[in-house]
C-alpha cells in the first residue's frame, strides 16, 4: 500500500494496492506493518460501520476530546463521500485549515486523521456505506462536534445549507471559535 502525505502532513492518504482478473479484484486493505513503516504506531480498537441513504448526507464535524480522542481511518465500501478533516490543535501550524479528499468504494482510497482533527463527510452518491477504524472507545462524555459550515473554516462542500441532511446534533454544533479548549 501506499502512504501519501495530504497537505496538513499528520493528515494520510492509504493507497491499497488492488490484484485483479477477470473475477475481479483483491486487496489487503489494512496491514499494521506497512503503516508502522511509515511511522504511524497507531492501534486500533473498534471498527465503525456507517450507511446514508440520501446523497447530500453530511456527517460531522465530530471528534473526541482528551482523555479519549480518537485516530480513524475512513474507507467507503459503497458510493463515494467528500471526506473532510480539520485540524483543531491551537498549538499547531496548521491550526483551523482542513483536507478534503474524495473517497469511493470504487477506488479504495483510505484517510488516516490523527488525534486532534474534527471528521466529517458529505455523501456524493446516494446509498453510501463508509467503515472506520478507531483508536480509542466511543465515549459519550468526550465526545463533541463543531459546526460542519463554519465560516471561519471555509470548507467548500458539495452542498447548500438547504441541501444538505444534517442530524439535529450536526445542525446544532458550535462553530470552532465557541467550542472552548478542545486540545
Amino acid at each position: 500500500m501506499d502512504i501519501i502525505e495530504t497537505e496538513i502532513p499528520a493528515v494520510k492518504r492509504i493507497v491499497p494496492k488492488r490484484f485483479g482478473d477477470a473475477r475481479g479484484w483483491f486487496s489487503e486493505t489494512f496491514r499494521a506493518d506497512a503503516l508502522e513503516r511509515a511511522g504511524i504506531a497507531t492501534v486500533f480498537v473498534q471498527d465503525n460501520q456507517s450507511f446514508s441513504a440520501p446523497q447530500g448526507t453530511i456527517r460531522g464535524l465530530h471528534f473526541q476530546i482528551p482523555p479519549q480522542p480518537q485516530a480513524k481511518l475512513i474507507r467507503v465500501l459503497q458510493g463515494a463521500i467528500l471526506d473532510v478533516a480539520v485540524d483543531i490543535r491551537p498549538e499547531s501550524p496548521t491550526y483551523r485549515r482542513h483536507v478534503a479528499v474524495r473517497l469511493d468504494a470504487e477506488g479504495g482510497e483510505q484517510l488516516l486523521i490523527p488525534h486532534g482533527f474534527a471528521h466529517g463527510f458529505c455523501t456524493l452518491t446516494p446509498d453510501v456505506m463508509v467503515a472506520y477504524k478507531v483508536d480509542s472507545y466511543y465515549s459519550p462524555a468526550h465526545d463533541r462536534g463543531i459546526r460542519w459550515n463554519d465560516p471561519d473554516l471555509a470548507i467548500a462542500w458539495p452542498v447548500t445549507e438547504a441541501q444538505a441532511v444534517l442530524s439535529d446534533k450536526d445542525r446544532n454544533a458550535p462553530c470552532l471559535k465557541d467550542a472552548g479548549s478542545l486540545f
